[in-house]
Parts: structure tokens; sequence; C-alpha cells
């Protein structure tokens, strides 16, 4: 039997999916409740879950199958807090719990980049920057920003909207790209966290949907990952990388979210003052 559908006849949705992941990957000892019977799920079952939020069994079989729209913030908060969920995972079930009405959803058109913001991209000089639309498609770059990440291709591409580079796309289907990062496993995992993160708030968007099909049959890595339900929000940190001109370099990345700009955010990489990263990033752009 489906793991979806082995506790009830009726398929979950994408918010039952979610706390059907959360709840195998804690264990009745985790969660603090007496185990009992002959196991066949993984994790907590979902009466214990209930039990946990104290919420009824029934109730909480409408909630992930779709059927109870008014949930409130208090039975959501208590399921979050049985779950052991982080910020992001809270913040993610509550986003999935009460999604926009479907006549708020945003149509599939071409991604426009604020002027503003690929303005501040090429001020950055020696800085790599990219400006990422919602779903990662890549809409402006300055010159370090496409030497770094993309050289190998056209750096014209991100003002066509029918063709531009998708970074999430690269990232699993270009070998220019999987070969750039030293981490590509950590790097993917985090690509796909930070994605699910971000489809929440466009649940009906067109392009995401495509998006997400496309990547599923094109590639059996992120079909597994999408799979897992693992959700992060992706603001800072370092990658590590191996480039074809420059050699082996870690640089600190930061994420700069647009206010009102429908999830378009600016994507940063740096190295600390004086060291060799830097060096070789000056180098990059002197090439």
């Amino acid at each position: 039997m489906d793991a979806r559908t082995r506790e009830s006849d009726t398929p979950v949705t994408e918010l039952g999916e979610f706390l059907r992941s959360r709840r195998d990957r804690l264990t009745p000892e985790d969660a603090g409740v007496r185990s009992y019977g002959r196991r066949r799920v993984p994790g907590l079952r979902r009466e214990e879950l209930a039990q946990l939020a104290g919420v009824s069994a029934t109730y909480l079989t409408r909630l992930e199958q779709g059927q109870s729209q008014n949930a409130s913030d208090a039975v959501i908060e208590a399921l979050a807090r049985a779950l052991q969920l982080d910020d992001d995972e809270r913040a993610h079930l509550f986003a999935l719990a009460h999604p926009a009405p479907a006549e708020r959803a945003r149509a599939s058109a071409p991604e426009i980049a604020k002027p503003g913001a690929e303005q501040l991209l090429h001020a950055m000089g020696d800085v790599p920057a990219v400006l990422l639309g919602r779903f990662n498609d890549i809409l402006a770059w300055n010159s370090a920003g496409h030497l770094l990440l993309a050289g190998h291709l056209d750096v014209t591409a991100p003002s066509r909207p029918d063709g531009r580079p998708n970074l999430i796309t690269m990232l699993f289907c270009d070998p220019h790209t999987r070969d750039l990062y030293a981490d590509w496993e950590t790097e993917a995992e985090v690509a796909v966290a930070s994605m699910r993160y971000a489809a929440a708030r466009f649940a009906d968007d067109r392009h995401l949907a495509e998006l997400i099909g496309e990547l599923s049959l094109k590639s059996p890595e992120f079909a597994s990952l999408w799979a897992g339900h693992s959700v992060r929000l992706c603001t800072s940190g370092t990658k590590r990388f191996r480039h074809p001109a420059i050699g082996d370099l870690s640089l600190d990345y930061e994420v700069l979210h647009l206010p009102e700009a429908n999830g378009q955010r600016i994507l940063t990489h740096t190295a600390p003052a004086g060291s060799a990263a830097q060096a070789a990033l000056r180098l990059l752009t002197s090439l």
C-alpha cells in the first residue's frame, strides 16, 4: 500500500504530506509517547500526533485531506510543537494550512527584474551577485556573478524571459554547474529545501508546477529530495567552489530578500578582506 494512503483510503494533500513526513522522522521515544502494538508506519502514528496536539484523530485526518480549511492558529501551533518543528518548518506549516485564496494566486507571466535591484547588482563591482526570481529564475547578474556561476552561458541570457537560466535547473541538469560545487550533494539538499519553503507561498502558480514536473522527470535526485519535504529558508552560509578558471575557493553567501518584490532576492558571494579567495575573485573579473 502506498505510504500516503496506508493510514487512510483517501490520499492526503500537500499539508498532509508534510505532516506525514514530519511524523515519520519522530520516534515515539522522541515524542514522549508510549509505544504499543505492531507498528506498520515509521515514526508516530496519526492518532499519536493527534493526542499530542490535543485534537481528535478524525479531525487530523480531515485536515490532512484538505477537508478542514479553517484550522485555528492554536491548532497549527500545537501540531508544530508536537512535531518539534524548527522556525522554518513552522512557518511552512502555517503557509500550507492557510494558503492564499485562489483568486489571489499569481499568474505565470514572466517575471521582470526590479530595476533598482538590477542597478544595485552592477554597482557591486567584484562582488558576484545575481537577482533571482521566486522560483530561482536568474533575472539579472553582474559580470562577476556571471563569471562565477555560469561563464559558459551567454551573458545576455537573463534578459530573455523565454530562455533565461534557472539556478536550480542548472544545479541538477547542467554538468558544468554540478562540477562547480565541491559539496554538490549539500548544495542540492539546501536548494530543494529552500524551494519547498518558497513553494508554499505560490502553491497555485503554474510555472512552479511545470518546473517541479520537469525537474522530477529529468533528475531522480531532485525527485527524491522533493519527496523528502525538507524545508529551509536559506539566508547565509558558505559555498565551496571548484571553478574551472580560478580553482578551489570558499565564499560566504548572503541572500537579500527584497521587500514588496514578490519573492525576488539578491544572492551575493564575498570573501574576507585580504584572503586568497578575494584575490581569486579579483583575478576572475580581470580575465
